[in-house]
């Protein structure tokens, strides 16, 4: 048996004196961002107001199955091509300790055009009764010009194929995607091989089941908790090859991907050095991470330890849950960020260029404040549109007895809010609302702009908890741009293409990635603040086939969309009112 404090590589010996001068140094913090000047922004939960009336079921039981606090998968998709995000949320099941009244179902919300969605979850065909799932994935793998989704699930995953006409089929066994025997955390779509058909990646957690489930914690009534990872085996990456007949070949070991079993939670998929081909980060629980890099020949190599991304800058291993690319200080290179547990550091990777990075987490000053909670999802995001990339995690720990292990450690936390002034990072968490400061068990988060006013919110996935429909009110104040990308000879998502946008002194880079956050799968859109300025100079758009397009002179404030070889195309995504976004156009 192992104690409840012990979860994660939690570790409470010599802490006494980091914590206080930790406290301290957030109250000077906290003073110091109110004397800068806090961002006229506020994010508000109106997922009631909206329609969205999900409840997740975390199956919660005496037994404490470990898959009862992992999961609340969210995502954001356009599943019927009007121009409007819609949202999906996903549902555990039964187990043998828990019998609801009632069958639990994912649930599918169509985005009606007016700040409202509406419940089609039956109509499409979506609810994945029966599959105690965890995260989501979205694409259009079959290049239909509709998004699939793919639902990663504990013993087994879905996927529903898009017909265009509302409805989804679950073509899983057709596909041969099933991830059979494996608990699927979170998932990415991706064209690994530049065949212009995307393939699918699996982080798999743990060899857990109903039968080897373990007793941790105390004997003493209550203080029964979910075990710690390192009590099961871990489970090998799995890579679904597109064949592009709708049917998927298992290349794990093929490719190289599985060598190694990890306790893979979250995934990206990026480029991280520029060769063209798309790499694949995991973020693992309690071990070292995995950074597979793609040798462009259908195999790939881990370059973890050579890279400087398989621990912290202390050397310990630590719980990776969550996980995000993104260029964060502007240098052309994508740089990485994890969320971990409470007693652990967040951290955040400087990609250098040259195949490594370096751990920037305390010269970024967002150590001490991630200390104190457990991330899960999180995502870059310039939510006030000033041109950087801000950070944005939501928290919740895994115990949900904490409490009594550690007197100043809550299950249910706030979300964390980091601005990114240059370089350096501020929690401005206080200065955005009430809704972000709630506390709750947050597992996912489905960044997107759903109601088309340019600035981005946030679909957030509790455990066990209403889901949150977190609204950017303010971040429009600054001007931005939305690039839709459309593939011709590439995958039709564009997913893999490099873009780079130029607004006289300010440059910004991004690509169109796979996954990200934690179980989640965001806006395809690709989102740049641009703060006042009024004009794109030049976008210049890097396909993975190899093509090159570049258009100048674009006018900020809207949405474009770049069609591979055409250039810039009409489309349309309609501008709604939602009562308290300021539409700008």
């Amino acid at each position: 048996m192992i104690r409840p404090v012990e979860w994660k590589g939690v570790r409470l010996i010599g802490l006494t004196v980091f914590l206080a001068t930790s406290i301290l140094a957030g109250l000077l913090l906290a003073a110091q961002a109110a004397s800068n000047g806090a961002p006229a922004v506020r994010f508000v939960d109106v997922a009631s107001s909206a329609g969205i009336d999900f409840q997740h079921d975390n199956a919660a039981s005496t037994e404490k199955y470990l898959i009862e606090t992992m999961g609340a998968g969210a995502a954001w998709l356009d599943f019927d091509g009007d121009g409007l995000l819609d949202a999906y949320l996903v549902n555990s099941a039964v187990t043998a300790q828990y019998q609801p009244q009632k069958p639990l179902r994912s649930a599918l919300y169509r985005n009606n055009g007016d700040g409202a969605f509406s419940d089609v979850t039956a109509k499409a065909g979506v609810a994945a009764e029966g599959l105690f799932g965890m995260g989501v994935a979205v694409a259009d793998y079959d290049n239909d010009g509709d998004p699939d989704l793919f639902v990663a699930g504990y013993a087994r995953s879905i996927l529903y194929r898009n017909d265009g006409d509302g409805a989804f089929v679950d073509v899983t066994s057709e596909a041969n995607v099933t991830n059979k025997g494996m608990w699927g955390s979170s998932a990415g779509w991706f064209d690994y091989d530049n065949d212009g058909r995307l393939d699918l990646v699996i982080a798999n957690y743990l060899d857990w089941s109903e039968k080897n489930n373990l007793f941790c914690g105390d004997q003493r009534p209550g203080y029964r908790s979910y075990c710690h990872p390192n009590k099961y085996r871990g489970q090998t990456v799995t890579l679904y090859r597109n064949l592009g007949d709708g049917s998927f070949q298992d290349v794990s070991k093929k490719s190289g991907i599985a060598q190694q079993a990890g306790n893979g939670l979250g995934v990206v998929c990026f480029d991280f050095d520029d060769d063209g081909w798309m790499d694949v980060f995991v973020a693992n629980d309690s071990m070292q991470n995995f950074l597979f890099r793609n040798r462009g020949d259908g195999t790939f190599e881990d370059v973890t330890l050579l890279a400087g991304v398989a621990f912290g800058e202390n050397g310990e291993v630590e719980a990776g849950m969550g996980t995000d690319a993104a260029d964060f200080d502007g240098d052309g290179h994508l740089d990485l960020y994890l969320t971990h547990l409470d007693f652990e550091f967040d951290r955040l990777y400087r990609n250098l260029g040259d195949g490594t990075f370096e751990d920037v987490t305390f010269r970024s000053k967002l150590g001490h404040d991630s200390f104190h909670v457990s991330g899960f999802g999180v995502r870059f995001v310039d939510y006030d549109n000033d041109g950087l990339r801000d950070i944005f995690a939501v928290n919740g720990h895994v115990l949900d007895n904490i409490p009594l292990f550690h007197a100043n450690t809550k299950y249910a936390e706030p979300k964390s809010i980091y601005r990114n002034r240059g370089g350096a990072f501020e929690n401005v968490t206080a200065h955005l609302g009430p809704d972000v400061s709630r506390d709750r068990v947050s597992r996912s988060a489905a960044f997107g702009d759903y109601d088309n006013d340019g600035d981005l919110d946030v679909l957030v996935g509790n455990n066990g908890q209403a889901a949150e429909l977190l609204r950017n009110e303010g971040g429009n104040a600054n001007r931005w741009l939305q690039i839709n990308l459309v593939g011709t000879a590439s995958n039709r998502d564009g997913v893999g293409a490099r873009v780079k946008v130029v607004s006289g002194d300010l440059t910004q880079y991004d690509q169109r990635k796979g996954g990200g956050s934690y179980q989640s799968a965001h806006d395809p859109r690709l989102h740049f603040g641009l703060g006042s300025r009024d004009e794109v100079d030049v976008i210049e758009v890097r396909w993975p086939s190899g093509k090159t397009d570049r258009i100048a002179s674009v006018k900020t404030n809207q949405v474009i969309t770049i069609r591979e070889g055409t250039g810039q195309v009409a489309t349309s995504f309609p501008a709604i009112r939602t009562g308290g976004s300021k539409d700008v156009r």
